[in-house]
């Protein structure tokens, strides 16, 4: 998850990419190394789905939390 999060900041900072294409990279970087961590295709594929949905609703809740 921290890698992610990193990763989406280092996005979130680079001009050329839209904010909305964030998610669906951090999606599929998650997929592929659940895939990688875990072994399994199905397993691998449902951890990337659960870590990048945590990993951005982090990022929300630090974000609407810290502006006003």
């Amino acid at each position: 998850m921290p890698v992610l999060f990193i990763m989406g900041l280092l996005l979130k900072n680079t001009p050329r990419v839209p904010n909305w294409t964030i998610p669906w990279v951090l999606l599929v970087i998650g997929m592929t190394g659940g895939i990688v961590i875990v072994g399994s295709p199905v397993q691998g594929i449902i951890q990337g789905v659960l870590v990048t949905g945590a990993t951005v609703l982090t990022h929300q809740l630090v974000k609407q939390t810290t502006e006003k």
